[in-house]
C-alpha cells in the first residue's frame, strides 16, 4: 500500500492510476489522515454472449396478453 498526501497525488495523478491499473492500493492523505483510496477496479464479467437474437424462443407471450383483466375493470374508466 501506497500512501501519498493530497498535493502529490494531485500532481503525479495519471502515475498513481497506471499504479492502481497494476493492482496498487494508493490511500491519498491530508495532514496525515488518510481520506481517499485509489484502488484498482474489477473487471467486468458477462454472464452472456451480448448478441442480438441470443433469447430467441426462450421468451413467450400468452394470447391474451393484451386483454383486459375482469378484476381491475373499475380502473379502465
Amino acid at each position: 500500500m501506497l500512501k501519498v498526501n493530497v498535493s502529490e497525488a494531485s500532481k503525479d495523478l495519471l502515475k498513481l492510476i497506471e499504479a492502481a491499473m497494476k493492482g496498487e492500493e494508493i490511500v491519498i492523505t491530508k495532514d496525515e489522515e488518510p481520506i481517499a483510496k485509489l484502488v484498482p477496479v474489477p473487471p467486468i464479467k458477462k454472464t452472456w454472449p451480448a448478441k442480438a437474437g441470443s433469447a430467441k424462443g426462450m421468451v413467450t407471450i400468452a394470447d391474451d396478453f393484451d386483454e383486459p383483466i375482469a378484476d381491475f375493470e373499475d380502473y379502465l374508466q
